[in-house]
């Protein structure tokens, strides 16, 4: 990365450093003073080595005695509960029962809980705060839907390194936040090997 006139200072550094200053020595509102960054994570090596590079990278000259200048929040998207039915035109249609709804529910705030918790070792390794926020729905769409609302300054994703077949069968959830959310987004690739 890029350091900022001569000195180790990143750029998402420079940018809360220059955010202060534009306040022309007011007291600003905390919100407009801090820098807020979201990273998101899922199952993926991929996204959590984005969470990793992120904290390396862009927040490596933290002092944690030092209030930070920026708000950085975790963020995990639980795709949403879609029960599974055969329609044939012969036979039954079977839907799931409520038990097996439950079931998976569970099963996914479990997982939940298992990424987040991998997620808060990392961040504690780093010795850096952080929120941590679920939210339910199309990962893609809650993710630029959420960004836009909550006025985000900027988004980190991780890259599966999917070919371009896959990409275009699965659908990527970083090319598509790049193209629509409304604000920066850091698309981290994993290293080549």
């Amino acid at each position: 990365m890029e350091a900022t006139n001569g000195s180790n200072e990143t750029v998402v550094q420079a940018t809360a450093r220059d955010m202060k200053i534009m306040g022309d020595g007011e007291d600003t509102a905390e919100e407009n003073s801090t820098m807020k960054v979201w990273i998101a994570v899922d199952e993926s090596d991929g996204s959590f080595y984005a969470l990793e590079w992120a904290l390396k990278h862009l927040f490596a000259h933290h002092d944690a005695n030092k209030e930070s200048p920026f708000a950085i929040t975790v963020v995990h998207v639980q795709p949403p509960f879609q029960p599974t039915y055969t329609a044939l035109p012969v036979g039954p249609v079977l839907f799931a029962t409520s038990g097996m709804r439950d079931s998976v529910v569970k099963a996914e705030e479990e997982s939940a809980a298992k990424i987040l918790a991998r997620a808060s070792e990392l961040c504690d390794q780093h010795k850096i705060k952080v929120e941590y926020l679920v939210l339910r729905g199309n990962p893609k769409e809650m993710l630029v839907e959420a960004v836009d609302q909550m006025d985000i300054d900027l988004l980190v994703v991780g890259s599966r390194g999917l070919g371009q077949i896959k990409r275009a069968v699965l659908g990527s959830i970083s090319d598509y936040c790049a193209h629509h959310a409304k604000c920066p987004v850091l698309i981290v690739r994993p290293m080549k090997v």
